[in-house]
């Protein structure tokens, strides 16, 4: 059975009046009568309630404390550093250019990190702008942005590639960067000039007038990793830098593949005469013993069949 339209009405009046003493279990109360009435109110669409004086007080919005000045300028430099080399990273993915294109970026981010944590572990209030940034909670976005950049740039061993500075390119790069772009425009220049009749799997042209610097490209990176490989001793990594590395798969995938030339060995005679000579080794060796054996037994034989005769012949001239 439904209650009397002013029963809720009544009732909420009632609790008014019971309000205990003192302004803030007043205020509480009011509060709680308050909710009770919008509750009210939206389980019977037709009440209306009007509780005129009894205004709740508005509570103050809690706001984080915020970084000082200087820490939102150290963040903000940060954060800008950090878009700009994820989109140079992005960019320079395809083909491989990181090295080249964002070594710049990357030791920009590096001095702002250091900026960040220089003042870590000072006690002073002041210079707390590493604590607040880098350890004042679990996730610690600075701090692991910072380490998937070092261990990007680390695998993609860029140190290899540049000076000890990360001024600039190594010289046995910008000499390797410099054949490999001859290479491109060989490859190239005489793809232009081939005819229009010549079928489009015949790259003859290519394949002779660049095999010069196919081939002086292909020993300075044989030369770079055997250089790379010692190196690797003293705790470098036995990789070369994924720019060079990228370049020269690009260059020998379009030599081997694409133009199906091949570069040929001067070495090819020696190799196949000493691999000739040792196949017929085994053929030599058992043809001479055959013979040497064969020859043996004639020896053995011989003296016994002469004997033979001999005697026989002594045996009839005994009885004639």
């Amino acid at each position: 059975m439904a209650p009397p339209p002013g029963f809720h009405l009544l009732l909420l009046l009632l609790l008014v009046l019971l309000l205990p003493p003192g302004p803030a279990a007043g205020l509480q109360a009011l509060g709680e009568a308050a909710e009770m009435a919008a509750g009210l109110r939206a389980g019977l669409p037709g009440l209306e309630l009007e509780l005129p004086g009894l205004e709740l007080p508005e509570l103050p919005e809690l706001e984080p404390p915020e970084l000082e000045p200087e820490c939102r300028r150290l963040l903000a430099a940060f954060a800008e550093g950090s878009a700009a080399l994820s989109g140079c990273l992005a960019r320079r993915a395809r083909p491989v250019r990181l090295c080249q294109a964002c070594r710049g970026q990357y030791r920009s981010l590096l001095g702002r990190y250091r900026d960040i944590a220089r003042a870590l572990g000072n006690s002073s209030e002041s210079h707390n702008c590493a604590k607040s940034i880098l350890t004042s909670d679990r996730l610690q976005i600075v701090v692991t942005l910072s380490e998937f950049f070092n261990e990007t740039w680390e695998t993609a061993n860029c140190a290899n590639c540049l000076k000890n500075n990360s001024e600039g390119l190594s010289n046995s790069t910008v000499e390797f960067l410099d054949l490999f772009n001859k290479s491109l425009t060989c490859f190239e220049h005489n793809l232009q000039g081939q005819a229009v009749d010549v079928s489009p799997n015949n790259y003859t042209d290519v394949c002779k007038n660049c095999n010069g610097t196919y081939k002086m490209l292909n020993d300075l990176y044989n030369n770079l990793q055997k250089l790379n490989r010692h190196g690797s001793e003293s705790g470098h990594s036995a990789h070369l830098c994924i720019d060079v590395e990228d370049a020269m798969n690009i260059t020998r995938k379009l030599w081997s593949r694409t133009f199906n030339c091949s570069v040929p060995c001067s070495d090819t005679v020696p190799v196949i005469a000493v691999s000739s000579f040792i196949l017929f080794l085994p053929v030599v060796f058992y043809l001479s013993s055959f013979l040497h054996s064969k020859q043996k037994k004639r020896i053995l034989i011989l003296p016994k069949r002469i004997q033979s005769n001999a005697s026989l012949v002594n045996i009839q001239e005994k009885y004639s």
